[in-house]
């Protein structure tokens, strides 16, 4: 399934994807992409890609410990409208990530990296979107993230996957809240 989403997108949206990339270039100099190691499966490193949406040489730090100055104007856009996540496509390509699951983590955010594997979270591929991003929590939160993240592990079917999949594309949660 997570391929053919991936083929699917890639076909639909390559326009879409092109045109984002060009608007973070020409808003700001460096790279339309950001790459970031991220934790996967069983606690495997993975690279994971995204629209940059901060200005080029802000330190790699969970989003909500970073100042919003650092995101720019159109980064505040594909962060809300969750756009800046579209280049995850070459992630789920990878099979780093799928639709659905617990979002990945840095490998620097220890407590939420604990509670993950006391509750058998790492054990699951991790997702683009997930039930603790359509419930609005996010990182800043680690304990009530895991719980929540547990939540999904314990009632994870295609049809609580497709809910999830709706809502994120109605714009249900609101991302990662970015420090101040």
């Amino acid at each position: 399934m997570d391929i053919a989403a991936a083929l699917t997108i890639l076909l639909a949206f390559w326009w879409l994807l092109a045109l984002i990339w060009l608007g973070v270039r020409l808003q700001s100099s460096g790279p339309g992409l950001f790459v970031q190691t991220r934790v996967g499966r069983h606690g495997a490193p993975f690279r994971c890609y995204k629209f940059r949406t901060m200005q080029v040489g802000t330190r790699e730090l969970a989003t909500h410990e970073i100042s919003g100055s650092a995101v720019t104007s159109l980064g505040r856009f594909l962060r809300r409208s969750k756009l800046d996540e579209l280049p995850q496509v070459l992630n789920l390509l990878a099979g780093e990530v799928t639709l659905v699951g617990p979002r990945p983590c840095l490998p620097v955010q220890a407590e939420l990296l604990e509670l993950r594997r006391k509750f058998g979270i790492l054990e699951l591929v991790p997702g683009i979107t997930g039930l603790s991003q359509i419930d609005g929590i996010d990182m800043s939160q680690p304990a009530r993230l895991a719980s929540r993240d547990y939540d999904y592990k314990l009632r994870q079917c295609l049809f609580l996957d497709l809910r999830i999949i709706i809502s994120t594309v109605l714009g249900s949660g609101r991302g990662d809240r970015v420090g101040t």
